[in-house]
């Protein structure tokens, strides 16, 4: 884990304890903070309490790598800090405490660092920590504030309304498979604070590449990226924000964090990206100079400072066809991208052409997870808006006039239309609708396409496998949320893997 001095001393209020929120929680500890934790549910206090009790070892081990002292006292108990619940008996460097943060005083705190999940413009979180002149921070705030304490780095953070996790584990195989020390995080994989410092090799300095969702932005106030990226940005999570604005705005705070002589690179293919691309070339505080990339994707025209744009366009189809795992009109943008990002990186042509062809598919993101009877099967259920699903549609077009996919979609609806998969309906043989928007969505779709309205994911595996014939995708991107059947986007996608193994 990343331990660092600047957490030393301090005071934080954790709320939310799931992985980053634990990880969260260790790293201050081992870092000599005092730490009051908090989650609703009763099994996450006590995986906080019991990563206390477990901590000294693993903390004084870290501590030692990094060049702390190891030679910590016992932790102090303060029961007239009630109506907090001192945890007792804790050998690890700092002070654990267990309290809801909507319930003590936050006086003299230096941040509450919160889930992602936490809708600040809705929770009362928001209004406490003003009152008491405290930030809202999260996670990857406190690994910015960590990083002049560690070993010598850089970072990529990508943002985007789609396309974010792919291009973030693309990006990461491409610095990977060119031997420098990486690691990826944020929004994808583990925490970023619970994965170990990267240290130089005779390659270079290591690479922190983090996938950044608007949420976590909102946390963050400087993250100084050297490389920042932007896909896209089409409506989504409208309800944390006062309207498409407010999303837009959050998504341009990454590149606001840069530094002068930082790279941003942005894909230019949505009217909002574009302007933040322009607003960029004509700040004259960065110093940045506009360089458009007509047919080179990601050729970087200035070595100190510079906005690159891109677009799908600039990819070569015949050329695309030749990675297995980046097929589509979208991947096409997510490729554009990652050569861009490894061309201010200094990757070489060679071991950057072998890595997009040697690249996998992420699970849940247009995974390819069977053929049977010549039928594809293809998981695509981290789509979770009809602009994610277009893509997908766009990837399999008809074949000799025939339309050859059989799509899967439904859950909880962001839209009541799905006009932006629309252009692609011919690629369609017959829809099969699920949950929640199945109704709504039928009815939508019956004008242009077979339909089945089949409420549960199972049924519409069966009977799309039995329709089916060789040739044709079975493709589940729901275009939806899905949470009115399933805990998040990966049990849906793992629930249509397993329909798919169980057919006769």
């Amino acid at each position: 884990m990343i331990v660092s001095e600047v957490f030393a001393g301090k005071t934080y209020a954790v709320l939310g304890l799931a992985r980053s929120g634990l990880a969260t929680v260790e790293t201050l500890l081992a870092s000599g903070a005092r730490v009051v934790a908090w989650d609703s549910q009763e099994t996450a206090r006590e995986a906080a309490i019991a990563l206390g009790r477990s901590s000294r070892a693993k903390s004084r081990d870290d501590r030692a790598e990094q060049g702390f002292s190891t030679s910590s006292q016992r932790d102090e108990v303060y029961p007239e800090r009630l109506p907090w619940q001192a945890v007792e008996g804790l050998e690890t460097n700092g002070i654990l405490e267990i309290g809801d943060p909507m319930e003590i005083d936050l006086t003299g705190f230096d941040g509450i660092v919160v889930s992602p999940g936490v809708p600040l413009n809705r929770h009362p979180i928001t209004m406490r920590a003003k009152i008491a002149g405290v930030p809202i921070i999260g996670d990857i705030e406190l690994f910015a504030l960590a990083r002049p304490t560690l070993p010598p780095h850089k970072v990529v953070g990508i943002t985007g309304t789609n396309g974010k996790s792919t291009t973030t584990a693309l990006i990461h195989h491409i610095i990977e498979q060119a031997g420098y020390p990486t690691t990826m995080g944020g929004n994808i994989g583990l925490p970023v604070l619970g994965q170990p410092p990267l240290e130089p090799n005779l390659q270079g300095v290591g690479v922190y590449v983090l996938e950044l969702s608007s949420y976590q932005i909102d946390l963050t106030y400087s993250l100084d990226c050297d490389v920042a990226v932007l896909l896209n940005i089409t409506p989504d999570h409208l309800d944390r924000y006062n309207g498409f604005e407010g999303y837009v705005a959050s998504k341009a705070r990454l590149f606001a964090m840069q530094t002068a002589g930082h790279v941003a690179v942005i894909a230019t293919e949505d009217e909002s990206s574009r302007v933040i691309a322009e607003k960029l070339c004509s700040c004259e505080s960065r110093s940045l100079e506009r360089n458009e990339v007509p047919s080179d994707p990601g050729l970087l025209l200035s070595q100190e400072h510079g906005v690159v744009t891109v677009a799908s366009s600039t990819i070569d189809p015949d050329t695309q066809l030749g990675w297995p795992a980046l097929q589509g009109p979208h991947n096409a943008q997510n490729a554009a991208v990652a050569i861009a990002v490894a061309k201010a990186l200094d990757i070489d042509d060679a071991t950057l052409a072998n890595a997009l062809v040697s690249y996998a598919s992420l699970p849940h993101r247009m995974q390819a997870v069977a053929t049977r009877n010549g039928v594809l099967y293809v998981n695509d259920s981290k789509a979770t808006n009809a602009a994610s699903t277009a893509p997908a549609l766009a990837a399999w077009p008809a074949k000799d006039g025939k339309p050859r996919i059989h799509w899967i979609l439904g859950g909880v609806a962001k839209s009541d239309n799905l006009d932006e998969c629309v252009p692609h309906f011919a690629n369609v043989a017959h829809a099969y609708t699920i949950g929640e928007a199945g109704h709504m969505f039928a009815d939508l779709l019956r004008p242009s396409m077979a339909v089945d309205d089949s409420e549960m994911l199972s049924a519409a595996v069966r009977r799309a496998a039995r329709i089916a014939q060789p040739g044709d995708v079975i493709l589940l991107s729901p275009a939806c949320a899905s949470f009115d059947q399933f805990r998040d986007f990966e049990a849906r996608g793992d629930a249509f893997v397993a329909a798919v193994a169980a057919l006769d």
